[in-house]
């Protein structure tokens, strides 16, 4: 078996490894968090009943109710018929919330109910936050060749650009690429099966979510009633993970760009080459032709350039 074989076998075990993480940790808090909330929705509807039961009401026992739904409401609990039925720690949306966990992107609208559920919680996004970087950069390590080195490749030799032109051509196509098929695209299609998000409501958490920002203003199949939900919920967690990958190929091609263009020699920043030699090997090893192709797309603009690198900066 070849070592280009060996290598995407290496990858896929990486992913289908994540896959499983993710499952465990939405099976363990789906069991540690489901009872807890079904318990605190039936103390909301008790406390519902009688405050209507109630023959006179004061401002201090209207307080009192308001305070408690507004606290039930922060873990993602309504006092509304309408939204009684969906559960925020459903396996669908117990996955959804450990992927948010794990991605850094954390939207707040669900938070866990029980101190078991917090320790948990740290436990899990310890290992998980870092397991998902690693994941991330040996996908993106293995996307360089074909998606960075192969086209500026192309572009000097069949296009007959020069190096400084032909990676500033690429970072600008694949920027474009970047934009449509994860912001607007993606856009798009939020703004459809949302009925309450304007286009720029899309735009705007596309660019919340995968920068990972997440204020949680806007999470998607939230609304009552929702199709799909489950299906929709995972349909979006593939989409986080695959528009984090791509950002992080987009800073890589930049910082490549910067590098050929002199911008981090002017700001004194780091350079892709001065990792140290441990940094320097690849996490998954690329295939013999892509090492090939890359030090050939390489070599006339940096004799010390380097055809892998995994981090930006350190």
């Amino acid at each position: 078996m070849s070592s280009g074989y060996k290598s995407w076998i290496l990858l896929t075990g990486f992913i289908l490894f994540y896959v499983a993480y993710l499952l465990l940790g939405a099976l363990v808090f789906s069991t540690i968090e489901r009872p807890v909330e079904d318990k605190l929705k039936s103390d909301i509807q008790v406390l519902k009943e009688e405050f209507l039961n109630q023959s006179c009401v004061n401002a201090t026992s209207l307080e009192n109710f308001l305070e408690k739904v507004l606290q039930a409401n922060k873990y993602g609990i309504s006092i509304l018929p309408n939204s009684s039925a969906s559960s925020n720690w459903d396996l669908a949306s117990s996955l959804f919330f450990a992927n948010t966990l794990v991605t850094t992107v954390g939207y707040g609208h669900t938070t866990p109910l029980s101190d078991t559920g917090k320790a948990f919680s740290i436990f899990y996004a310890l290992l998980g936050v870092p397991f998902t970087m690693l994941v991330l950069t040996a996908c993106v390590q293995r996307l360089m060749h074909p998606v960075t080195y192969g086209p500026i490749d192309m572009c000097r030799q069949r296009i007959g650009l020069d190096p400084l032109a032909a990676t500033a051509v690429h970072f600008a196509i694949l920027l474009l690429l970047v934009v449509l098929g994860f912001f607007v695209v993606p856009a798009v299609v939020f703004s459809h099966i949302e009925d309450t998000w304007s286009f720029l409501d899309a735009i705007y958490f596309c660019f919340i979510t995968l920068c990972t920002i997440g204020l949680g203003d806007y999470v998607p199949g939230e609304k009552p009633g929702q199709k799909f939900r489950s299906l929709y919920k995972i349909s979006v967690m593939v989409y986080l993970f695959l528009g984090l990958m791509m950002m992080y190929l987009v800073l890589r091609a930049f910082h490549r760009m910067a590098d050929l263009h002199g911008l981090t020699s002017f700001f004194q920043l780091p350079h892709c080459d001065e990792d140290t030699e441990e940094d320097k090997e690849p996490i998954i090893e690329a295939d013999p032709e892509d090492q090939h192709e890359a030090e050939a797309s390489a070599k006339p603009l940096d004799p010390a350039s380097q055809t892998s690198y995994n981090t930006i900066n350190r």
